[in-house]
């Protein structure tokens, strides 16, 4: 209906399509207000009632308590690693940290600007291909807090259970798997994720943080950059990323009316795994991830261990067939395809199709 070609992009990332069209349909009159969201005075009441219905609609979908603030920021996932020190910080108490690909990696280099930072273990000397055991991981109980990324989106790893930190407080930048399955938000500090794989648009980070924690930065940290600064004001201290937020709010209704974050758990799964099999019983394509550490949201692999000509042939000809952004990140090489919340079946059967076709004319 809309020429639409299956998107394969690690972020920004497909979206679903009937949030795209409602937001399409009020983007002159939104809910009858005579004017588009981007429009509204973000102090107005038809601004902060949307404002209030996606904080609500988060609340259920999550199941978050009155424990955490849920709070709509701006500056992406890059800002929060530098941001939740400042605030999280306890003196003389190193940050514990888990190194499982680049996004960790550089959290760790702005931790280190501003506190201390302890590294309690890395899948590096892996290449980043799988998640560290737990017998790998030795957590100080005086630390400030626990940091690690949920899913790896570079190098295709995830978190399947999370380590126990005990009265440390365990913070996860879930940027690019949030909502993709369950989590019981009471066992974590803070989490925090930028909007663009499966929350909406770019330009909203999502940060929900127990409420208690926003009271250990002091004064000396920036007004803008204080979580207690944003809990007060609602997310208003400054002007929001209104149509940002206006568009979370459509895709939690979404999610509701796709049976929850349960059933699109399930859908995320059956997807996956469809690629992932047709991936293991071929040795034309090889997936370089443990098998124990792969990630539902996003799925690398290789053509004949790596065959960088053969690789660029298979993105070209994709692209020819209406399926793009499967090129692996510029720091691997390979292949990748994203599966976000919004990614549709259809798409990951088309994609299998045409690689059983190019193995054919290629193997």
């Amino acid at each position: 209906m809309y020429n639409r070609i299956f998107n394969f992009s690690a972020g920004p990332s497909v979206l679903p399509v009937p949030v795209l069209e409602k937001a399409r349909d009020e983007m002159l009159n939104c809910r009858g207000h005579g004017m588009s969201v981007m429009e509204m005075s973000h102090r107005s009441k038809m601004y902060s009632d949307i404002r209030d219905s996606a904080e609500a609609s988060i609340r259920r979908v999550m199941n978050i308590s009155d424990d955490y603030a849920v709070l709509f920021l701006q500056g992406g996932a890059s800002l929060q690693f530098a941001m939740v020190p400042m605030n999280l910080y306890l003196s003389d108490k190193p940050v514990d940290v888990i190194d499982t690909g680049s996004w960790t990696s550089k959290a760790i280099v702005e931790i280190n600007k501003i506190a201390k930072s302890r590294l309690v273990a890395s899948s590096k000397s892996d290449k980043y291909t799988r998640i560290p055991t737990s017998d790998e991981i030795s957590l100080n109980p005086d630390a400030s807090y626990v940091h690690l990324a949920s899913n790896n989106t570079i190098y295709g790893t995830q978190w399947h259970s999370f380590i126990d930190t005990g009265d440390v407080p365990l913070v996860v930048d879930m940027s690019s798997d949030i909502l993709s399955y369950e989590i019981d938000v009471s066992k974590f500090g803070l989490i925090f994720a930028g909007a663009q794989k499966n929350i909406g648009p770019a330009g909203v980070t999502l940060v929900i943080i127990r409420r208690d924690l926003a009271e250990r930065a002091t004064d000396n940290v920036p007004t803008m950059l204080k979580y207690a600064t944003h809990i007060k004001k609602d997310s208003m201290y400054n002007t929001p990323a209104t149509f940002g937020i206006y568009f979370i709010d459509l895709v939690m209704d979404w999610i509701e009316g796709e049976g929850g974050i349960s059933a699109i758990a399930e859908r995320n799964k059956a997807q996956a795994k469809y690629l992932y099999n047709a991936i293991d019983e071929s040795d034309f394509y090889t997936s370089p991830v443990s098998s124990e550490s792969r990630s539902t949201m996003n799925v690398v692999f290789l053509i004949q261990g790596g065959n960088p000509e053969l690789e660029k042939k298979f993105v070209a000809e994709a692209t020819e067939a209406n399926m793009v952004n499967l090129k692996g990140h510029r720091s691997v090489g390979g292949l990748r395809a994203s599966l976000y919340n919004a990614q549709p079946m259809s798409a990951v059967e088309a994609l299998v199709s045409f690689m059983n076709d190019f193995e054919s004319k290629n193997g």
